[in-house]
Formats: structure tokens, C-alpha cells, sequence
């Protein structure tokens, strides 16, 4: 059985703080650079499908995805301020 994993999610553009629980309950933060960053826990790999389908669906463009170890959620959000 998976570990819950923590993901951050880019995309171009921004959204509001409603679609976080569309996105599987991930916080939804609207970055100075465009882009909007769906970060938060997911239960397994099918859950990170689901809201990868999604994102998909509603034509929104994907950046990146990446997992971050459980010890370091929100030392890498706020790097591009540094």
C-alpha cells in the first residue's frame, strides 16, 4: 500500500482558491510569475491521475509535477522568492 506523497503541481495562469477541493482538497496559490501552484497531499497514484485528468479536461496547461519529501513541504514553495 502507497504512502500518501506530497506533490506540487504548476500550470500556467491563475485560479481561485474554489477549485482546491475539485483538485483533491490541494491548496491552490497564485504565484507573482503567472502560475498557479496545486500543492498538497494525495493518497496514491490514482489520485494523482485523477487530478492530472482534470487539470487535463479543462484545457488548463501543466508545468510541472513533482513530489517533495515529507520533510521539506514549504522550504521549496517559497525558493522562488529567495
Amino acid at each position: 500500500m502507497e504512502k500518501p506523497a506530497y506533490y506540487e503541481i504548476r500550470l500556467v495562469g491563475h485560479l481561485e482558491s474554489v477549485w482546491a477541493e475539485w483538485f483533491g482538497g490541494l491548496f491552490v496559490t497564485n504565484l507573482d510569475n503567472g502560475e498557479a501552484l496545486l500543492s498538497g497531499y494525495l493518497a496514491d497514484q490514482a489520485a494523482l491521475h485523477g487530478v492530472l485528468n482534470r487539470i487535463s479536461s479543462l484545457g488548463l496547461i501543466l508545468i510541472s509535477v513533482n513530489t517533495v519529501s515529507q520533510d521539506e513541504p514549504g522550504k521549496r514553495m517559497g525558493s522562488d522568492d529567495e
